[in-house]
């Protein structure tokens, strides 16, 4: 609850380089995020999420912890939170924050409510490598 009441990164970016927008239509989570990015790394970030506590504290979790990360670092990182999630794996290193999703463990129903930010990330990051290759 803490992590989602923190909301790191929240908002919107004046001038994004990259946006996506992912929902699930199963449950109506609904993540829309923003990216800058320079050298193939995330300079800035931004995330509006309308869904429940875990999906908006994913948000935040990836708010504390992406800065300049690269695509293929969140990439590893997205593949870490499916083996924590199905698995009991470790949170990816790096990301303590992930922690508090220990418990949605065995909870199956409510992997993608976690795994939604981040696929909105990759999303946006594939937007901002496409601008940028026009």
């Amino acid at each position: 609850m803490a992590l989602a009441a923190a909301a790191t990164a929240e908002g919107t970016l004046a001038t994004p380089d990259g946006r996506a927008l992912v929902d699930n239509p199963l449950c109506g989570d609904r993540v829309e995020m923003e990216v800058q990015v320079a050298d193939g790394r995330i300079t800035a970030l931004a995330h509006q999420v309308k869904g429940c506590l875990l999906c908006r504290a994913a948000a935040a979790a990836i708010g504390r912890h992406a800065q300049a990360a690269s695509g293929e670092e969140i990439e590893r990182v997205m593949n870490g939170v499916s083996e924590m999630l199905k698995n009991q794996a470790p949170a990816p290193a790096g990301w303590p924050a992930l922690d508090a999703f220990t418990p949605v463990h065995g909870h199956r129903s409510r992997y993608r409510c976690v795994q939604l930010p981040f696929e909105a990330l990759l999303a946006a990051l594939r937007a901002a490598g496409d601008a940028r290759g026009r």
